[in-house]
Order: structure tokens, then sequence, then C-alpha cells
């Protein structure tokens, strides 16, 4: 359920009021959208529903500084896509190296043949989500927060503590490993 407009701010209002039945039902609402969003980023659903319950901490924290400009989602999913992207960087079990950049005509040739491939197969968010997926977590969280939570290459860097270059080449990495395992899933489906 999507909430705007005055059912949203009366939500929020009633939230920041501290009103329980405001917040249940808040919770209740996003609840299931934010755990999408950390598990984007983390793999494991108890570490996940462990972010997901500190993130609404957060946000019931900072609900009354949200001034109803801009997309209420968007500023709620990039709160919990960094509260998830933290705890990537304290658990830190893989780094994100430094790679050799990647020259502007590998990127676009990547860039053409993914799009082909999503456009002229009628793929299903559940596939494409599958192959995101099975990005090793570097790959993965650089995809992700271009793709999905809009930072850019320099934001990407200061948060995870990288080079720019490092970011736009994990990102270039990642768009190349998931047009293969696409490749490799249509291949399965046109087997059958």
């Amino acid at each position: 359920m999507k909430l705007e407009g005055e059912q949203l701010r009366e939500l929020v209002e009633g939230c920041v009021a501290g009103r329980r039945k405001y917040q249940e039902r808040f919770f209740k609402a996003y609840y299931g959208k934010m755990l999408s969003v950390c598990m984007r980023y983390i793999h494991d659903r108890d570490s996940a529903q462990e972010v997901v319950q500190e993130g609404f901490i957060k946000v019931f924290e900072k609900l009354a500084a949200y001034d109803f400009t801009g997309s209420f989602d968007g500023w709620m999913r990039r709160i919990f896509a960094n509260m998830a992207i933290d705890v990537l960087r304290k658990n830190k079990r893989e780094s994100f190296v430094e790679v050799h950049e990647t020259t502007a005509s590998q990127e676009d040739t990547i860039n053409m043949e993914l799009e082909e491939l999503l456009e002229n197969s009628g793929l299903k968010a559940e596939i494409a989500m599958k192959a995101i997926d099975q990005l090793s977590p570097m790959y993965r969280t650089v995809f992700n927060m271009y793709v999905f939570e809009n930072y850019s290459h320099k934001e990407i860097g200061e948060i995870l503590q990288i080079s720019e270059g490092t970011s736009k080449s994990n990102f270039f990495k990642a768009k190349a490993n998931l047009r293969k395992a696409l490749e490799e899933q249509f291949r399965l489906i046109d087997s059958r």
C-alpha cells in the first residue's frame, strides 16, 4: 500500500506525536519494502531483519525532520540502504578492492548488450533480482547503490571509502557479470 498526500501526512504526524497505533500502522505499511531494500545488500535474512528493526528506530527519530518535499519512499529507502551499507562496511568480509578501470567503449558495449538482453527477453523482475543476488557482495553493493538508490560514483566512493574509479569499475564488472548470469538464465529457459 502506497501512502500519499493527507494519508501520509496524518500517519507521519501520528508517529511523531508518539501514538502507538500510527507507529504500528506505519511499521506494517513499510516493513516489507524496507526488508527488500536491506535484502538487496545483506543476504542473511536474520541480519537484514535486524537492520530493518534498527532502521525503523532511526526513521522514527528522524521523522519529525521530514518536510514532505520529495519522495517519502525515496527518503526512507536511502536511510535503510545506508544502514545496510554500514553493516557491510563494518563486517567487510570482502573488501571493495581496486580494479583496473574500464574504457568508455567497453562500458558502452556492456550497456547495450545488457539493455538488449533485458528488452528482448520479456524479463520478469524476479529473474533480474535473482541474477543481481548472484553478484559478489562488492559488485552487488555498488550496483544497488548506483541503480536503485541513485548514488553517483563519487558518493559511492565516499560512502564505501573507495575511489570513484573503483566504484565505476565495480559497476562495470557487476553489469558484465549480470549479463552473463542473465544469458545463462535464458539458455536454461530456452532449453525447456
